[in-house]
């Protein structure tokens, strides 16, 4: 049975994320305003003088740029993804926590030669009781902004370096480590053909002394395009806690899913559903995982 305090904390993370969603999906004219001060139009990016393709579709237009910032998390055009990751048998008594996540992607252009773009990752999360003495928690983790400087002319080959930034905003303890921190990421992948593949890696260091962050977090991508907009994709997310014993320190889910890239109206969206197994795991982590995306693309026409 389902903790009734964890059925009312999820029933209030679904209305705040389908309130959000609407709330976006009704403000084109300022997200238009919001692109064309960041003069990014069809994977392009004008100055006075020329245009440069930036970003890494094949092909150019509208739908190819969107194709592109669906799968590309450096693509250069504005897009809000809606991931939920729920984590099945959580905690001794085996629940399920759950952790939304905001990210926005704002790319801006520094020269003719390089952009750097934004990529802020938001938590709202949802901890299942973890003894007879706690109860369900919930609210905002730790925000985790990124800065990727990348080349604006790009081949098959697409990559980005800079750093990460860990600010205490956390609500609760049990939802974060409340000290600045920050540490190095990067990013790279190759399009080739149907296939997109690669890699986005950092590490990220907070406090210090006994209650201190030291986590890699390894996400690999895969995706394979058929057409209308369907793929099948493996996208796991491998952490290693460098804090914790050698034998607790690494997740390692594997699985993958399915998504597709589709539009309500003029408003490209992209909606994908994965589930992982974990075949390693940390110390009362998951056995198993589901992952959901909602994610709009905001992609200026002509």
């Amino acid at each position: 049975m389902v903790n009734p305090m964890l059925k009312h904390a999820l029933s209030r993370l679904t209305v705040g994320v389908w309130s959000a969603l609407l709330l976006f999906s009704c403000l084109p004219n300022e997200i238009e305003a919001q692109q064309n001060s960041l003069q990014t139009a069809q994977g392009l990016l004008h100055d006075d003088h020329s245009s440069v393709e930036v970003g890494s579709a094949p092909d150019k237009g509208p739908d190819a740029a969107a194709k592109d910032a669906a799968e590309n998390p450096v693509a250069a055009a504005i897009s809000l993804p809606f991931q939920n990751n729920t984590y099945y048998g959580v905690g001794p008594y085996r629940r399920a926590e759950n952790a939304l996540l905001i990210e926005p992607v704002v790319p801006m252009k520094l020269s003719r030669n390089w952009m750097v773009i934004s990529r802020t990752i938001v938590p709202v999360v949802v901890i299942p009781r973890l003894s007879s003495v706690e109860e369900v928690d919930y609210g905002l983790g730790n925000i985790q902004p990124q800065l990727y400087l990348s080349p604006v002319h790009v081949g098959k080959f697409i990559w980005g370096i800079g750093p990460q930034l860990w600010l205490p905003t956390a609500t609760d303890d049990k939802l974060g480590i409340n000290k600045w921190g920050g540490g190095p990421t990067t990013v790279g992948l190759l399009r080739t053909g149907h296939w997109l593949g690669g890699a986005l890696v950092n590490n990220e260091f907070a406090g210090l002394n006994h209650v201190h962050e030291n986590l890699m977090t390894l996400n690999g991508f895969l995706y394979y395009n058929f057409k209308r907009g369907w793929y099948v994709l493996s996208t796991p997310i491998v952490t290693a806690d460098w804090t914790a014993e050698r034998n607790k320190r690494w997740t390692v889910p594997v699985g993958g899913g399915a998504g597709k890239l589709f539009k309500i109206g003029s408003q490209p969206l992209n909606a994908r559903a994965e589930f992982f197994n974990d075949i390693r795991t940390t110390a009362g982590g998951p056995d198993w995982q589901m992952q959901t995306q909602l994610q709009f693309i905001f992609i200026r026409h002509k």
